[in-house]
Protein backbone atom coordinates (compact mmCIF):
# COMPACT_ATOMS: atom_id res chain seq x y z
CA UNK A 1 0.00 0.00 0.00
CA UNK A 2 2.76 2.41 0.94
CA UNK A 3 4.67 2.14 -2.30
CA UNK A 4 1.53 2.39 -4.62
CA UNK A 5 0.53 5.45 -2.81
CA UNK A 6 4.25 7.15 -2.29
CA UNK A 7 4.27 6.74 -6.48
CA UNK A 8 0.44 9.23 -6.76
CA UNK A 9 1.44 11.74 -3.72
CA UNK A 10 5.85 11.27 -2.80
CA UNK A 11 6.88 9.31 -0.75
CA UNK A 12 7.45 12.26 1.74
CA UNK A 13 3.78 12.74 1.93
CA UNK A 14 3.11 9.58 3.26
CA UNK A 15 2.88 8.90 6.82
CA UNK A 16 3.05 6.45 9.48
CA UNK A 17 -0.44 5.91 10.60
CA UNK A 18 -0.34 6.60 13.73
CA UNK A 19 1.10 10.26 13.29
CA UNK A 20 -0.81 11.94 16.62
CA UNK A 21 -0.85 14.94 14.60
CA UNK A 22 -3.29 13.49 12.03
CA UNK A 23 -5.61 10.65 14.12
CA UNK A 24 -7.58 13.27 16.67
CA UNK A 25 -9.30 16.15 16.59
CA UNK A 26 -10.55 18.80 19.40
CA UNK A 27 -13.18 15.68 20.45
CA UNK A 28 -12.80 14.99 24.08
CA UNK A 29 -12.74 11.02 25.05
CA UNK A 30 -13.31 9.81 21.53
CA UNK A 31 -11.33 6.67 20.54
CA UNK A 32 -7.72 7.10 20.18
CA UNK A 33 -7.30 7.23 16.16
CA UNK A 34 -5.31 4.45 14.32
CA UNK A 35 -4.96 3.93 10.69
CA UNK A 36 -2.35 2.27 8.14
CA UNK A 37 -0.92 5.25 6.72
CA UNK A 38 -1.71 9.21 6.43
CA UNK A 39 -1.82 10.14 2.70
CA UNK A 40 -1.26 13.87 1.66
CA UNK A 41 -1.72 14.48 -1.95
CA UNK A 42 -1.33 18.10 -3.31
CA UNK A 43 -4.15 18.53 -6.37
CA UNK A 44 -7.01 17.02 -6.72
CA UNK A 45 -6.20 14.82 -9.64
CA UNK A 46 -3.84 13.21 -6.87
CA UNK A 47 -6.86 12.87 -4.11
CA UNK A 48 -8.68 10.99 -7.59
CA UNK A 49 -5.51 8.80 -7.84
CA UNK A 50 -5.43 8.21 -3.95
CA UNK A 51 -9.26 7.37 -3.65
CA UNK A 52 -9.29 4.99 -6.96
CA UNK A 53 -6.46 2.83 -5.53
CA UNK A 54 -8.17 2.56 -1.87
CA UNK A 55 -11.56 2.04 -3.54
CA UNK A 56 -10.19 -0.54 -6.18
CA UNK A 57 -8.49 -2.26 -3.13
CA UNK A 58 -10.88 -2.37 -0.11
CA UNK A 59 -9.27 0.67 1.84
CA UNK A 60 -11.25 2.50 4.29
CA UNK A 61 -10.53 6.64 3.66
CA UNK A 62 -11.30 9.31 6.72
CA UNK A 63 -10.96 12.77 4.85
CA UNK A 64 -9.33 15.12 6.84
CA UNK A 65 -9.25 18.82 6.74
CA UNK A 66 -7.91 20.90 9.82
CA UNK A 67 -8.60 18.63 12.67
CA UNK A 68 -10.23 21.31 14.31
CA UNK A 69 -13.29 19.33 14.72
CA UNK A 70 -15.54 18.62 18.16
CA UNK A 71 -17.70 14.90 16.49
CA UNK A 72 -14.81 13.13 16.18
CA UNK A 73 -15.43 12.94 12.16
CA UNK A 74 -11.70 12.89 11.18
CA UNK A 75 -10.78 10.35 13.76
CA UNK A 76 -9.64 7.34 11.79
CA UNK A 77 -11.05 3.97 13.58
CA UNK A 78 -7.83 1.38 12.99
CA UNK A 79 -7.46 0.90 9.35
CA UNK A 80 -7.03 2.27 6.12
CA UNK A 81 -5.57 5.86 5.41
CA UNK A 82 -6.15 9.46 6.54
CA UNK A 83 -6.51 11.62 3.80
CA UNK A 84 -4.73 15.01 4.72
CA UNK A 85 -5.75 17.58 2.88
CA UNK A 86 -3.80 20.97 4.08
CA UNK A 87 -1.52 20.56 1.09
CA UNK A 88 -4.79 21.66 -1.31
CA UNK A 89 -3.89 25.33 -0.44
CA UNK A 90 -4.68 27.11 -3.45
CA UNK A 91 -7.22 29.72 -4.39
CA UNK A 92 -8.23 29.24 -7.81
CA UNK A 93 -10.04 32.11 -8.33
CA UNK A 94 -11.43 35.52 -6.90
CA UNK A 95 -13.30 38.16 -8.69
CA UNK A 96 -13.87 40.52 -6.28
CA UNK A 97 -16.56 42.93 -8.74
CA UNK A 98 -18.34 39.70 -8.82
CA UNK A 99 -18.34 38.72 -5.19
CA UNK A 100 -16.94 35.23 -5.67
CA UNK A 101 -14.10 33.18 -4.88
CA UNK A 102 -13.35 29.79 -5.72
CA UNK A 103 -10.28 28.16 -2.79
CA UNK A 104 -9.41 24.35 -2.54
CA UNK A 105 -10.03 22.53 0.50
CA UNK A 106 -7.05 22.84 2.47
CA UNK A 107 -7.33 27.27 2.49
CA UNK A 108 -8.43 27.81 5.98
CA UNK A 109 -11.07 30.12 7.27
CA UNK A 110 -8.95 32.49 8.23
CA UNK A 111 -7.72 33.21 4.57
CA UNK A 112 -10.65 33.65 3.04
CA UNK A 113 -11.59 35.99 5.98
CA UNK A 114 -8.68 38.34 5.27
CA UNK A 115 -8.98 37.80 1.43
CA UNK A 116 -12.32 38.98 0.94
CA UNK A 117 -11.99 41.88 3.88
CA UNK A 118 -8.99 43.16 2.04
CA UNK A 119 -10.97 43.65 -0.78
CA UNK A 120 -14.36 45.20 1.01
CA UNK A 121 -16.12 42.04 0.72
CA UNK A 122 -17.68 39.56 3.69
CA UNK A 123 -17.66 35.80 4.16
CA UNK A 124 -20.03 36.01 7.26
CA UNK A 125 -19.59 32.22 8.66
CA UNK A 126 -17.33 32.26 11.96
CA UNK A 127 -16.95 28.91 13.47
CA UNK A 128 -14.17 28.90 16.04
CA UNK A 129 -10.05 28.38 15.17
CA UNK A 130 -10.19 29.69 11.90
CA UNK A 131 -6.66 29.90 11.84
CA UNK A 132 -6.50 26.11 11.99
CA UNK A 133 -9.77 25.16 10.19
CA UNK A 134 -10.40 24.52 6.49
CA UNK A 135 -12.60 25.50 4.18
CA UNK A 136 -13.03 22.03 2.97
CA UNK A 137 -13.93 20.75 6.58
CA UNK A 138 -15.85 23.62 6.87
CA UNK A 139 -18.49 22.51 4.32
CA UNK A 140 -18.11 18.77 5.10
CA UNK A 141 -19.55 19.66 8.61
CA UNK A 142 -21.75 22.73 7.29
CA UNK A 143 -20.04 24.62 10.09
CA UNK A 144 -21.53 27.61 11.97
CA UNK A 145 -20.12 30.38 13.79
CA UNK A 146 -22.44 33.21 16.41
CA UNK A 147 -23.04 35.21 12.67
CA UNK A 148 -24.66 32.66 11.48
CA UNK A 149 -27.60 33.70 12.90
CA UNK A 150 -28.24 36.90 10.72
CA UNK A 151 -26.17 35.35 7.65
CA UNK A 152 -27.02 31.70 7.53
CA UNK A 153 -24.00 28.68 7.89
CA UNK A 154 -21.60 27.84 5.99
CA UNK A 155 -23.55 25.70 3.23
CA UNK A 156 -25.74 28.87 2.45
CA UNK A 157 -22.07 30.75 0.51
CA UNK A 158 -21.42 27.73 -1.14
CA UNK A 159 -22.62 27.84 -4.82
CA UNK A 160 -20.53 25.13 -6.04
CA UNK A 161 -18.13 22.61 -5.26
CA UNK A 162 -15.87 20.14 -6.41
CA UNK A 163 -15.10 16.11 -5.38
CA UNK A 164 -14.26 13.23 -5.21
CA UNK A 165 -16.57 10.04 -4.94
CA UNK A 166 -16.48 6.67 -5.08
CA UNK A 167 -15.13 5.16 -7.07
CA UNK A 168 -12.54 7.51 -7.62
CA UNK A 169 -14.22 10.12 -10.28
CA UNK A 170 -13.72 13.82 -10.14
CA UNK A 171 -17.00 15.64 -10.34
CA UNK A 172 -17.99 19.40 -10.19
CA UNK A 173 -21.39 20.42 -9.45
CA UNK A 174 -22.39 24.35 -9.17
CA UNK A 175 -19.94 26.80 -10.16
CA UNK A 176 -20.03 30.49 -10.65
CA UNK A 177 -23.68 30.61 -11.31
CA UNK A 178 -25.77 32.21 -8.36
CA UNK A 179 -29.01 30.15 -9.98
CA UNK A 180 -28.89 26.47 -10.71
CA UNK A 181 -31.89 24.50 -10.24
CA UNK A 182 -31.04 22.10 -13.54
CA UNK A 183 -30.43 18.66 -11.35
CA UNK A 184 -30.28 17.59 -8.15
CA UNK A 185 -28.80 19.11 -5.63
CA UNK A 186 -25.69 17.55 -5.21
CA UNK A 187 -23.98 20.09 -3.92
CA UNK A 188 -26.11 20.87 -0.74
CA UNK A 189 -25.74 17.02 -0.50
CA UNK A 190 -22.23 16.99 -0.39
CA UNK A 191 -22.59 20.14 2.19
CA UNK A 192 -22.30 18.50 5.79
CA UNK A 193 -21.88 15.15 4.62
CA UNK A 194 -18.43 14.62 7.19
CA UNK A 195 -16.84 12.91 3.84
CA UNK A 196 -19.10 9.91 4.49
CA UNK A 197 -20.40 10.35 0.45
CA UNK A 198 -17.07 11.92 -1.32
CA UNK A 199 -14.07 14.20 -0.13
CA UNK A 200 -14.68 17.82 -1.15
CA UNK A 201 -11.43 19.12 -2.92
CA UNK A 202 -12.87 22.70 -4.36
CA UNK A 203 -14.77 25.54 -3.06
CA UNK A 204 -16.96 27.99 -4.78
CA UNK A 205 -17.95 30.47 -2.59
CA UNK A 206 -19.87 33.47 -2.51
CA UNK A 207 -19.13 37.37 -0.72
CA UNK A 208 -21.14 40.24 0.12
CA UNK A 209 -19.75 43.92 1.05
CA UNK A 210 -18.39 44.20 3.82
CA UNK A 211 -21.49 45.59 6.85
CA UNK A 212 -21.21 48.34 8.68
CA UNK A 213 -18.86 48.19 11.89
CA UNK A 214 -19.94 45.55 14.62
CA UNK A 215 -22.04 47.32 17.17
CA UNK A 216 -22.43 44.44 20.25
CA UNK A 217 -24.74 45.03 23.05
CA UNK A 218 -24.30 43.17 26.38
CA UNK A 219 -27.62 42.77 28.92
CA UNK A 220 -27.84 40.90 32.08
CA UNK A 221 -31.22 39.22 33.42
CA UNK A 222 -32.46 38.21 36.87
CA UNK A 223 -33.37 34.82 35.42
CA UNK A 224 -33.42 32.49 32.20
CA UNK A 225 -36.99 33.34 31.66
CA UNK A 226 -36.22 36.98 31.03
CA UNK A 227 -33.23 36.58 29.13
CA UNK A 228 -35.14 34.04 26.90
CA UNK A 229 -38.45 37.09 26.68
CA UNK A 230 -35.37 39.39 25.88
CA UNK A 231 -34.31 37.79 22.63
CA UNK A 232 -37.87 37.25 22.20
CA UNK A 233 -38.62 41.13 21.98
CA UNK A 234 -35.12 41.16 19.83
CA UNK A 235 -35.88 39.15 17.17
CA UNK A 236 -39.61 41.15 16.75
CA UNK A 237 -38.03 44.56 16.87
CA UNK A 238 -37.17 45.03 13.10
CA UNK A 239 -33.24 45.34 12.78
CA UNK A 240 -32.16 41.64 12.13
CA UNK A 241 -29.33 41.42 14.87
CA UNK A 242 -26.32 39.92 13.47
CA UNK A 243 -25.81 37.75 16.13
CA UNK A 244 -27.57 36.64 19.84
CA UNK A 245 -25.45 34.86 22.07
CA UNK A 246 -26.01 34.08 25.53
CA UNK A 247 -24.33 33.02 28.52
CA UNK A 248 -26.41 31.04 31.57
CA UNK A 249 -25.04 32.01 35.35
CA UNK A 250 -22.94 28.99 35.85
CA UNK A 251 -20.46 29.99 32.77
CA UNK A 252 -21.02 33.43 34.29
CA UNK A 253 -19.62 32.58 37.81
CA UNK A 254 -16.51 30.76 35.83
CA UNK A 255 -15.74 33.08 33.38
CA UNK A 256 -17.16 36.61 34.98
CA UNK A 257 -13.80 37.65 35.89
CA UNK A 258 -12.40 38.16 32.64
CA UNK A 259 -15.78 40.21 31.12
CA UNK A 260 -14.66 43.44 29.77
CA UNK A 261 -17.34 45.46 32.00
CA UNK A 262 -18.65 45.04 35.55
CA UNK A 263 -21.38 42.37 36.32
CA UNK A 264 -24.30 43.21 37.91
CA UNK A 265 -25.44 41.12 41.28
CA UNK A 266 -27.90 38.80 40.73
CA UNK A 267 -27.09 38.48 37.07
CA UNK A 268 -28.45 35.13 35.69
CA UNK A 269 -28.34 35.31 32.08
CA UNK A 270 -26.23 37.19 29.84
CA UNK A 271 -26.93 38.59 26.33
CA UNK A 272 -24.81 39.64 23.45
CA UNK A 273 -26.24 40.88 20.55
CA UNK A 274 -24.11 42.11 17.59
CA UNK A 275 -25.58 44.85 15.11
CA UNK A 276 -23.93 45.98 11.79
CA UNK A 277 -26.31 48.02 10.27
CA UNK A 278 -25.91 51.02 11.89
CA UNK A 279 -26.21 53.07 14.73
CA UNK A 280 -30.27 53.82 14.00
CA UNK A 281 -30.53 49.72 13.96
CA UNK A 282 -28.66 49.55 17.49
CA UNK A 283 -30.68 52.14 19.13
CA UNK A 284 -33.83 49.77 18.66
CA UNK A 285 -31.40 46.24 20.13
CA UNK A 286 -31.02 48.71 22.61
CA UNK A 287 -34.32 49.57 23.64
CA UNK A 288 -35.79 45.68 23.19
CA UNK A 289 -32.74 44.47 25.78
CA UNK A 290 -33.34 47.05 28.32
CA UNK A 291 -36.55 46.04 29.17
CA UNK A 292 -36.39 43.72 32.46
CA UNK A 293 -32.58 44.33 32.52
CA UNK A 294 -30.72 44.65 35.38
CA UNK A 295 -28.83 47.63 34.46
CA UNK A 296 -28.03 49.69 31.69
CA UNK A 297 -26.82 47.59 28.18
CA UNK A 298 -23.47 47.49 28.08
CA UNK A 299 -22.21 49.54 24.93
CA UNK A 300 -18.33 48.20 24.53
CA UNK A 301 -15.74 51.38 23.57
CA UNK A 302 -13.68 48.56 21.90
CA UNK A 303 -16.28 45.62 20.33
CA UNK A 304 -13.29 43.48 20.10
CA UNK A 305 -12.93 42.95 23.64
CA UNK A 306 -16.18 41.55 24.11
CA UNK A 307 -15.60 39.15 21.15
CA UNK A 308 -12.33 38.21 22.31
CA UNK A 309 -13.76 36.99 25.78
CA UNK A 310 -16.99 34.95 24.04
CA UNK A 311 -14.57 33.18 21.59
CA UNK A 312 -12.19 32.12 24.80
CA UNK A 313 -15.41 30.64 27.12
CA UNK A 314 -14.80 27.26 25.95
CA UNK A 315 -11.39 26.98 27.23
CA UNK A 316 -11.86 28.61 30.52
CA UNK A 317 -15.14 25.89 31.08
CA UNK A 318 -12.80 23.15 30.43
CA UNK A 319 -9.92 24.73 32.62
CA UNK A 320 -12.39 24.95 35.26
CA UNK A 321 -12.19 21.43 36.50
CA UNK A 322 -9.57 20.25 34.14
CA UNK A 323 -11.70 18.84 31.05
CA UNK A 324 -15.28 18.84 29.72
CA UNK A 325 -17.72 17.33 27.65
CA UNK A 326 -19.80 19.62 25.20
CA UNK A 327 -22.42 18.95 22.89
CA UNK A 328 -24.21 21.54 20.22
CA UNK A 329 -27.73 20.87 20.40
CA UNK A 330 -30.34 23.15 18.74
CA UNK A 331 -33.82 23.38 19.93
CA UNK A 332 -36.86 25.66 18.52
CA UNK A 333 -36.52 29.21 19.69
CA UNK A 334 -39.27 28.15 22.04
CA UNK A 335 -38.16 26.08 24.17
CA UNK A 336 -34.19 27.12 24.62
CA UNK A 337 -35.43 28.51 28.33
CA UNK A 338 -36.46 24.52 28.63
CA UNK A 339 -33.55 23.39 27.25
CA UNK A 340 -30.99 25.95 29.42
CA UNK A 341 -32.63 24.68 32.43
CA UNK A 342 -33.32 20.88 31.98
CA UNK A 343 -28.86 21.24 31.50
CA UNK A 344 -28.70 21.81 34.57
CA UNK A 345 -30.85 19.22 35.80
CA UNK A 346 -29.51 16.41 33.72
CA UNK A 347 -25.81 17.72 35.40
CA UNK A 348 -27.37 17.31 38.77
CA UNK A 349 -29.13 14.37 38.49
CA UNK A 350 -25.81 12.71 37.12
CA UNK A 351 -23.30 14.05 39.33
CA UNK A 352 -21.65 16.39 37.10
CA UNK A 353 -20.79 20.05 37.04
CA UNK A 354 -23.16 21.78 33.81
CA UNK A 355 -23.17 25.12 32.31
CA UNK A 356 -24.53 26.04 28.78
CA UNK A 357 -23.74 28.92 26.60
CA UNK A 358 -24.04 29.55 22.88
CA UNK A 359 -26.05 31.01 19.42
CA UNK A 360 -29.43 32.11 21.51
CA UNK A 361 -30.72 33.40 18.04
CA UNK A 362 -30.67 29.36 16.38
CA UNK A 363 -31.89 27.96 19.93
CA UNK A 364 -28.10 25.93 19.66
CA UNK A 365 -26.99 25.19 23.24
CA UNK A 366 -23.03 24.50 23.93
CA UNK A 367 -24.39 22.24 26.96
CA UNK A 368 -21.47 21.82 29.03
CA UNK A 369 -20.42 18.92 31.71
CA UNK A 370 -17.30 19.56 33.45
CA UNK A 371 -14.94 16.65 34.87
CA UNK A 372 -11.87 15.69 36.24
CA UNK A 373 -10.19 13.51 32.90
CA UNK A 374 -8.45 11.11 35.49
CA UNK A 375 -11.33 10.79 37.06
CA UNK A 376 -12.94 7.54 35.52
CA UNK A 377 -16.50 7.98 37.68
CA UNK A 378 -16.91 11.44 36.49
CA UNK A 379 -15.79 10.67 33.24
CA UNK A 380 -18.73 7.91 32.90
CA UNK A 381 -21.10 9.81 34.56
CA UNK A 382 -20.61 12.90 32.10
CA UNK A 383 -21.24 10.36 28.95
CA UNK A 384 -24.21 9.60 30.29
CA UNK A 385 -25.49 12.69 31.11
CA UNK A 386 -24.43 13.41 27.67
CA UNK A 387 -27.13 10.94 26.70
CA UNK A 388 -30.03 12.50 28.11
CA UNK A 389 -28.54 15.71 26.57
CA UNK A 390 -29.87 14.16 23.06
CA UNK A 391 -33.10 12.51 24.81
CA UNK A 392 -33.73 16.13 25.83
CA UNK A 393 -32.82 17.86 22.23
CA UNK A 394 -35.25 15.06 20.54
CA UNK A 395 -37.70 15.57 23.40
CA UNK A 396 -37.94 19.32 22.84
CA UNK A 397 -38.13 19.26 19.54
CA UNK A 398 -34.73 19.87 18.18
CA UNK A 399 -31.74 18.09 17.06
CA UNK A 400 -28.34 16.11 18.37
CA UNK A 401 -26.02 18.71 16.38
CA UNK A 402 -26.91 22.29 15.40
CA UNK A 403 -23.25 23.23 14.06
CA UNK A 404 -20.69 20.29 14.98
CA UNK A 405 -21.88 17.32 13.16
CA UNK A 406 -22.50 13.49 14.16
CA UNK A 407 -19.11 12.50 13.30
CA UNK A 408 -18.35 9.55 15.90
CA UNK A 409 -19.22 11.32 19.10
CA UNK A 410 -22.98 10.64 18.40
CA UNK A 411 -22.98 7.63 16.57
CA UNK A 412 -26.52 6.35 16.72
CA UNK A 413 -28.36 9.15 17.66
CA UNK A 414 -29.20 10.31 13.91
CA UNK A 415 -31.95 6.95 13.75
CA UNK A 416 -33.15 7.71 17.09
CA UNK A 417 -33.89 11.76 15.68
CA UNK A 418 -35.30 10.69 12.48
CA UNK A 419 -36.91 7.93 13.03
CA UNK A 420 -36.99 4.45 10.40
CA UNK A 421 -38.26 5.87 7.65
CA UNK A 422 -35.71 8.84 7.26
CA UNK A 423 -33.05 6.78 8.49
CA UNK A 424 -33.07 3.96 5.60
CA UNK A 425 -33.84 7.36 3.33
CA UNK A 426 -29.98 8.63 4.60
CA UNK A 427 -28.75 4.96 4.21
CA UNK A 428 -30.04 4.29 0.54
CA UNK A 429 -28.18 7.79 -0.47
CA UNK A 430 -24.92 6.36 1.44
CA UNK A 431 -25.27 3.18 -0.33
CA UNK A 432 -25.78 4.73 -4.15
CA UNK A 433 -22.50 6.67 -3.83
CA UNK A 434 -20.31 4.45 -1.55
CA UNK A 435 -21.63 1.00 -1.94
CA UNK A 436 -18.55 -0.43 -0.48
CA UNK A 437 -18.52 1.96 2.45
CA UNK A 438 -15.29 2.72 2.36
CA UNK A 439 -15.62 6.56 2.80
CA UNK A 440 -15.11 8.00 6.32
CA UNK A 441 -16.61 4.75 7.80
CA UNK A 442 -18.30 4.14 11.16
CA UNK A 443 -19.53 7.80 10.84
CA UNK A 444 -22.59 9.36 11.21
CA UNK A 445 -25.15 6.69 10.20
CA UNK A 446 -23.41 3.89 12.44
Amino acid sequence: MQEALSKIVGESNVRPGDDSVYTADETIFAADGLADLVVLPSTAEEVTEVVAWCYSHDVPITPRGGGSGWAGGAVPLGSGIVLGLERLSAVRSFEPLQWRIEVEAGVTTATVHRLALENGLYFPPDPGAPEQSLIGGNVATNAGGPHCFKYGVTGAWVTGLEAVIAPGELIRVGGAARKDVAGYDLAALLTGSEGTLGVITSVSLRLIPTPEPSLPLAAFYPSVASGCAAIERVMAAGPVAAAIEYLDRATLEITGGGFPGELPAGAEFLLIVDCDSGQTDRDELLRALAEDALCAPLAPDDPTMLWRWREGLGTSVSNEHGSKISDDIAVPLDRLADAIEQTIEIGERHGVAACSFGHAGDGNLHSTFMLDPNDELAVRRAMAAGDDLMEMAIELGGTISGEHGVGLAKNGWLHKQWGTPASRAHEAIKQALDPKNLMNPGKKLT
